[in-house]
């Protein structure tokens, strides 16, 4: 499926959930990776504030892209940014999304 860049130059970023590894199953605890590079991926909660709106988005990122001094609260810039819809189906349901993928998080001085 296509994904599409989102354009943060207006908005403001910030830090709401401190970076965790993104797991395939939680029963076994196995973490994903990157399929190009093999780096482990993390999940990262930004509250994304622009034209008096923000929402609380939670952004894949591979742990290359990750600064390691993020903790919630700090103002971060989100590099290369993008949303891709999914869809899939378990046990007869159907169920569908809006996920989100950046190259980096980096905290702003």
């Amino acid at each position: 499926m296509p994904s599409f860049k989102i354009d943060l130059s207006t908005a403001v970023t910030f830090v709401a959930t401190a970076p965790t590894p993104k797991l395939v199953s939680k029963q076994t605890g196995e973490v994903a990776v990157d399929r190009e590079t093999g780096a482990q991926l993390m999940t990262v909660g930004l509250l994304i504030s622009d034209e008096g709106d923000g929402n609380l988005y939670q952004v894949t990122v591979p742990s290359t892209g990750i600064d390691a001094t993020l903790t919630p609260g700090m103002p971060v810039s989100v590099i290369g940014l993008k949303a891709r819809d999914w869809e899939n189906t378990f046990n007869g349901q159907t169920r569908h999304g809006i996920s989100f993928r950046a190259v980096a998080i980096t905290a702003v001085a």
